[in-house]
């Protein structure tokens, strides 16, 4: 038969040899058992809770971990006291300080190109031609109108003058009529006295030279004003003649000027015209500039420029030699950010100098004398309040530490506070460290 399982408590106990318990004997419970479990187990549970709250308390107040960085990452530099020269830096092109655009005074068509941009161009040098009809008609026309008006002149001149010696003559005619009845008038007269002639004949030829005086004078007269109205007759006529002269050389200078030419000694830039295209008068032909008389345009940041005078000097960087040179103009309109300065050049251009070339400008500001300065950071501006890490000495750590920052250059920037001579800071973007006030260098 199968034995009945035991209990653990009829287990544990020890019986003597040769007993035999009765299998219809009742088990015996044993006081206290269940009570001492349930002490142990609160306990334990007590002890684990403890421990974990033990533990969370002693986690809590660890300092979090040290945040580390590679040295070789990151720009260290060292704070230094001295001289320190203020600077602005910009980028720019050199552009010709003497540039023509040379525009179409009519409309015409485009028929022929003869030079291209880049060749070395002169005053007479034919660009290009245009081709127009109606200019040609316009200073065909003048020119005929202008002979016309001048062959008028011509006639004028010569029937004032036929006038002016048709009165003379009658002025003369009639003069000399009242010279002879003058004569025969005294004439009578002293025949008169003597009774040889006729008291009527006497009066008659006195009357015939009084009215040939009064018409010599009237004829005086009109001789007098027809020699005086030639000029201003020959005046009004002289002006037809010179606006039609005027107008004349100005379409022969436009049917010239169809041929486009240079102006200047440069060289030719820009050609914004292809053959066959229609243009307009007033748009732009051709762009022609003196390669030998540069300057340069340099764009600053609107925030640098605040300094910047007229006569600073500065320095020109055409990758290929640096050139002096001293500020000119400010522009006093910013635009897209930045300021326009243009900068004359004072040293001889570069081999490879021309116009368009990028180039780098730096413009002097000041020299400051004594002043507690560093390599400008990669964040904060000028005389603001920023963190930059600074090492601490004998260990391999960096600590926050707030910095007012004075007057900027391109490189530089002055220290008003925060930090000494000899201290070295990192420099270099810590962005990603605004939640540490402490970091560690590998």
């Amino acid at each position: 038969m199968n034995q009945p399982l035991r209990t653990n408590e009829e287990s544990s106990i020890v019986r003597p040899s040769g007993f035999t318990q009765p299998s219809n004997a009742m088990d015996v419970p044993r006081a206290g058992v269940a009570k001492q479990k349930r002490k142990k187990r609160i306990i334990m549970i007590s002890a684990i809770v403890l421990g974990l709250i033990l533990a969370t308390f002693l986690l809590g107040r660890l300092k979090p971990a040290v945040p580390s960085i590679d040295r070789s990452t990151v720009w260290i530099d060292t704070v230094k006291r001295g001289p320190m020269v203020r600077q602005v830096r910009g980028l720019g092109i050199l552009v010709p300080e003497e540039i023509r655009w040379i525009a179409a005074r009519t409309e015409a068509r485009v028929d022929k190109i003869i030079v291209r941009p880049g060749a070395a161009v002169t005053p007479d040098t034919v660009l290009l031609e245009l081709t127009s009809p109606e200019v040609e008609q316009a200073a065909r026309d003048a020119e005929l109108k202008y002979k016309a008006v001048e062959a008028e002149l011509t006639t004028l001149r010569a029937a004032l003058q036929r006038d002016l010696l048709e009165q003379e003559s009658q002025a003369a005619r009639v003069q000399s009529e009242y010279q002879q009845a003058k004569m025969e008038a005294e004439t009578n007269d002293n025949l008169s006295k003597n009774g040889l002639v006729s008291s009527l004949t006497h009066k008659t030829s006195k009357i015939k030279a009084e009215d040939l005086a009064a018409r010599t004078a009237i004829e005086q007269k009109r001789y007098e004003f027809a020699r005086n109205n030639i000029e201003p007759q020959i005046a009004s006529k002289q002006s037809e003649v010179d606006q039609a002269k005027a107008l004349a050389q100005i379409r022969l200078e436009e049917l010239d000027q169809l041929k486009v030419r240079a102006g200047f000694t440069g060289v030719l830039q820009q050609l914004p015209v292809e053959v066959g295209q229609r243009v307009i008068p007033g748009a732009n032909l051709a762009r022609v500039a003196d390669p030998t008389k540069l300057k340069a345009e340099i764009k600053i940041a609107e925030t640098q420029a605040k300094d910047i005078q007229i006569n600073l000097p500065a320095k020109i960087d055409t990758r290929n030699g640096v050139v002096d040179g001293h500020v000119v103009r400010v522009d006093p309109a910013v635009e897209q950010g930045t300021v326009r300065v243009d900068i004359a050049l004072d040293g001889e251009l570069p081999r490879g100098a021309r116009p368009d070339l990028s180039v780098d400008g730096t413009i002097e500001l000041e020299r400051l004398d004594n002043v507690v300065y560093v390599g400008r950071p990669a964040f904060g501006q000028e005389n603001n309040t920023v963190g930059i890490f600074k090492l601490v000495a004998g260990t391999s750590e960096a600590v926050r530490t707030p910095v007012k920052l004075g007057r900027s250059s391109v490189n530089t920037i002055e220290i008003i506070s925060g930090l000494e001579p000899g201290d070295q800071v990192i420099l270099s973007d810590t962005s990603a460290m605004d939640a540490h006030e402490r970091i560690r260098l590998n």
